[in-house]
């Protein structure tokens, strides 16, 4: 999982540390025009912003995915069938106040009698499964192999990035390090924690060894409050921390908790039936993707699911590090053989030791009918270039399966800087874009929050599938795959991607060169379903 999410507090503390130191025909969105849109300039107002990913790019000049008209247009007063999504990620607040209407139930099992009734091999999997049991952090994929020592495919390379991570996170460490001491100072002073910026402002230049932390927050607590920065800095902590201590760390064993062989594919009894997982907090990203795919519409809590008609099946497979192949490969065939008729895998690394077994995984989805929507990565990479797991084909080989969909991310600003700055991208391996950044969504004990990463996209448009399969339930997966990518937005604008921020033509950011439009989906379907 890590860097497929993009908390906002990471941005935010870097920056931070940094600057111390009438009626309508039902007809698609038209195109003919579009790149010569007048660009908004002014900022988007909060209820606009919380469900961006909704809007019209006509009608609002942000690149969203017209659900709001879809809704109004093309469903109004009717009923679709309910559809099984599968999460695959780090678990879902299941008794979230805006998920709790929406989650799986097996109808096979009875609860906590703790027998498997339906003889799946999982006892007691009411609501999915948790396939990593009370663990929680873990190492990176890379540092794995390092830990396995010369000799391991890979080794070499993984080497040499494992020693890249670890340069690049020391300054960010010191910057943290910096930071969090001149608060503690400050607490001192003050005796308290929940000091103001006029507090700060007010003390005497007398106070010598203060100039630092003075200097500091009163660049912190003009833009921030500070309940704010407390919560931030201690996300971006765990972040930095997270990574010494576990991602990588080649000593940290994550997986002894667990009890199983995470290298053998047969040994499959382990884990256990609480989704959420032994920690809420971090279901924060599961919970998340969950609710942009089906936190429940109009009911004035938080914001709206991008589909009326999920059953949310939850598999919970990624740590606070990379998800093993293992782990990944039999979470999408429980979600399969559970009736799941979209998965979402908003996951990924660079390093993988047993891509096959989730290459088997995906095909055997496609063999059921099963649409699987990935997250392209938050690295700015060119996937062309650089393999990402998983994904449809790697090498640029022809794609191994046809019922993959590859998503990057798009921020809330019509023009050059659509692409959001993070997202990865590639003519070949990346097939359409869709809203991925300041996405507002569930997060756990009924909680709502902004989070960002191609992770939000990628559940934007199982969102969209699901709509798709709900209304129009005789469409195979394939066909929905299609429909997605030939139904979406084509621009030619240009915009800015990569890591070295370089100007291209959007149409050559993916192999579809659009944006996920739900109502022109819905249009294609409505055709397509009477062929």
């Amino acid at each position: 999982m890590k860097k497929i999410f993009r908390p906002l507090y990471l941005s935010l503390a870097l920056g931070l540390v940094l600057a111390s130191c009438g009626s309508q025909k039902m007809v698609s969105t038209p195109v003919e025009n579009i790149d010569n849109l007048p660009l908004k300039t002014t900022p988007v107002a909060e209820k606009d912003l919380q469900r961006w990913s909704h809007l019209d790019l006509v009608k609002d000049t942000l690149p969203g995915m017209s659900v709001d008209k879809a809704y109004k247009e093309l469903l109004k007063g009717k009923k679709g069938q309910k559809v099984i999504v599968g999460i695959v990620d780090s678990g879902v607040d299941i008794n979230h106040e805006d998920l709790k209407a929406v989650i799986w139930t097996n109808p096979k099992e009875i609860a906590g009698n703790k027998i498997d009734d339906d003889k799946n091999g999982y006892v007691d999997d009411m609501h999915g499964w948790n396939f990593l049991g009370n663990a929680v952090h873990e190492q990176l994929e890379m540092t794995r192999i390092v830990k396995k020592g010369p000799g391991t495919p890979d080794y070499d390379k993984a080497k040499a990035k494992l020693e890249e991570e670890l340069k690049g996170l020391t300054p960010q460490k010191q910057q943290l390090d910096f930071i969090v001491n001149a608060e503690k100072q400050l607490t001192t002073y003050f005796k308290k924690s929940n000091f103001t910026l006029e507090e700060v402002k007010a003390i005497p230049a007398t106070e010598t060894s203060l100039a630092q932390p003075k200097a500091v927050f009163m660049q912190v607590l003009s833009t921030t409050s500070k309940a704010d920065f407390d919560k931030q800095i201690e996300e971006y902590k765990d972040y930095v921390y997270g990574q010494l201590n576990y991602n990588l760390n080649v000593d940290f064993d994550g997986r002894k908790i667990v009890g199983d062989n995470p290298n053998d594919l047969k040994d499959t009894k382990y884990g256990n039936n609480n989704v959420v997982g032994p920690e809420p907090k971090e279901a924060k990203h599961g919970t998340h993707v969950a609710g942009i795919v089906a936190q429940v519409r109009g009911n004035n809590k938080g914001g709206d699911g991008v589909t009326n008609n999920a059953q949310i099946l939850t598999v919970r497979a990624v740590p606070n590090g990379d998800e093993y192949d293992k782990d990944i490969a039999l979470g999408i065939r429980y979600a399969v053989d559970n009736g799941a008729k979209v998965i979402n895998g908003s996951f990924g690394k660079y390093f993988s030791q047993n891509k096959e077994w989730v290459i088997d995984a995906i095909k055997y989805a496609e063999s059921k009918d099963v649409l699987v929507v990935i997250a392209a990565g938050n690295e700015s990479y060119d996937l062309d270039v650089t393999n990402k797991y998983p994904n449809d084909t790697y090498d640029n080989s022809p794609e191994y399966a046809k019922n993959v969909l590859i998503i990057g991310a798009l921020a809330p600003s019509y023009g050059s800087k659509m692409v959001a700055d993070f997202s990865n991208y590639g003519k070949n391996n990346v097939d359409i874009f869709a809203p991925g950044e300041k996405i507002y969504a569930t997060t756990p004990l009924n909680t709502y929050e902004y989070l960002q990463g191609t992770s939000m996209a990628s559940p934007n448009v199982a969102g969209v599938a699901t709509l798709i399969r709900s209304y129009y339930p005789s469409l195979t997966a394939v066909q929905v795959k299609q429909i997605i990518m030939e139904s979406g937005t084509p621009l030619k604008n240009t915009v800015t991607i990569g890591e070295d921020k370089h100007k291209a033509n959007f149409a050559d950011a993916s192999k579809s060169g659009r944006i996920v439009n739900a109502y022109n989906a819905l249009l294609l379907a409505e055709k397509m379903s009477k062929k």
